[in-house]
């Protein structure tokens, strides 16, 4: 199972990732200026990461892939890594979809 990891960037802003059961950073939030906003974000991945028609598939300048997962109002609530190919996107779009309903949450220190 996948975990939301909350933590705290240099400016003092909190983020979150999502983490496959890999390990890997499948998908990264914007900044949040409280931990409750941020904790307010991922409740919205949860309850959106199973929604296909939440997710914007973008193609980046440089030729590669990437997608943008979004609330029912539109804005953003997470952007994924970049990608080689539409299908290693598109699979990274699943992984989210599969791992972030349950998805624990943990935070590190900052």
């Amino acid at each position: 199972m996948g975990k939301f990891v909350i933590s705290t960037r240099k400016n003092g802003e909190f983020q979150f990732n999502l983490k496959a059961t890999n390990g890997q950073v499948i998908l990264t939030s914007e900044g949040y200026t409280t931990k409750a906003a941020c904790l307010n974000g991922v409740e919205s991945v949860k309850k959106n990461a199973a929604v296909e028609a939440r997710y914007e598939k973008k193609t980046a300048a440089s030729g590669k892939f990437h997608f943008n997962l979004k609330a029912t109002n539109g804005q953003v609530i997470g952007s994924s890594q970049m990608y080689a190919s539409e299908k290693t996107r598109d699979n990274g779009i699943a992984s989210v979809m599969r791992n972030a309903p349950e998805a624990e949450v943990v935070e590190i220190a900052g």
